[in-house]
């Protein structure tokens, strides 16, 4: 291929990456670069300057002194820790429960299962809200009438249950995208190599852990990174159920909370744009970590 001819193909290329190019320097690299600044000031929306006064680094080291941003951090890690392994173990699990079965019960299952992810997030909320209610939840009358309760619990209101009540609801909106990703994986294992172990005495087990996971290991991966970004930014739920309230406070809620609800004071934008700071350094750690070890593997 001649140079201008190469040249022509790449700048064919890049005008058809042009839209989307656009629109990621405008709506994420842009945005990223205005946030970080933000997050050096004493910005507020009710001043004189959008970009308030340059403080340096003293946003960052308030924070670590908030105890309230402290117990959100705390929150969001203990909400990604047990929400992302056991999305991802859960789905493997049904994922290969569902390759197993023929076409037509195999689409069934996928569809039940993605169902909650296509489903806005206020119509699931608004039901989980019914289920939990105090007086008349399902869940308080079904353990009442097996006899496991006296009394109805306030779920939502009470600090023992209310994080674990929103974990929950966030596992059973995150399994729908990781088992179809994991049938499809599944479906793209190499065969002959499944008939060779098998014919060699492998069991089940051994089968599955010396030639399916290292070919699905890249799914995994994926699914690890977005079920962890995912985790990190839940918001919605904790808006709608509890506000905050309850011992549910997490990063997301906390800047949304501190950059709106508090603007009349000055210095809350800034300081809410050094929460997102923060939490986009965990993100990109954790993620980080996670590539390591998948490469290791």
């Amino acid at each position: 291929m001649s140079r201008a001819l190469q040249r022509r193909e790449n700048v064919s290329g890049y005008l058809f990456m042009l839209p989307s190019l656009i629109f990621f320097a405008g709506f994420v690299i842009i945005p990223m670069f205005i946030c970080i600044f933000l997050s050096l000031t004493d910005a507020n929306m009710h001043g004189s300057s959008m970009f308030g006064n340059f403080i340096g680094f003293a946003n960052f080291v308030k924070l670590f002194s908030d105890k309230t941003f402290l117990r959100a951090l705390w929150n969001t890690f203990l909400i990604v820790v047990v929400s992302v392994p056991t999305v991802c173990i859960f789905s493997l699990w049904v994922s290969s429960a569902i390759y197993k079965m023929h076409g037509a019960a195999r689409s069934f299952f996928r569809i039940v299962f993605y169902l909650p992810v296509v489903t806005g997030s206020v119509a699931v909320t608004v039901v989980w809200k019914w289920m939990y209610d105090n007086y008349t939840g399902i869940f308080n009358y079904v353990l009442k009438g097996v006899g496991l309760i006296d009394k109805n619990i306030n779920w939502l209101g009470d600090e023992r249950f209310a994080l674990w009540c929103i974990i929950l609801i966030l596992f059973t909106t995150s399994v729908g995208q990781p088992i179809v990703l994991y049938v499809s994986a599944l479906g793209n294992v190499d065969q002959s190599l499944v008939e060779a172990a098998q014919v060699d005495g492998a069991n089940n087990f051994q089968v599955f852990w010396k030639i399916k996971w290292p070919q699905i290991m890249p799914t995994t991966l994926y699914i690890l990174v977005i079920t962890t970004i995912n985790s990190f930014q839940c918001f919605a739920l904790i808006q709608l159920l509890t506000s905050g309230g309850s011992g549910t406070n997490t990063v997301m809620y906390y800047i949304y909370f501190t950059a709106f609800k508090l603007t009349e004071q000055a210095g809350h934008f800034g300081y809410a744009n050094a929460m997102g700071v923060i939490l986009a350094l965990a993100i990109a750690a954790l993620s980080a970590l996670q590539f390591r070890l998948a490469k290791e593997k």
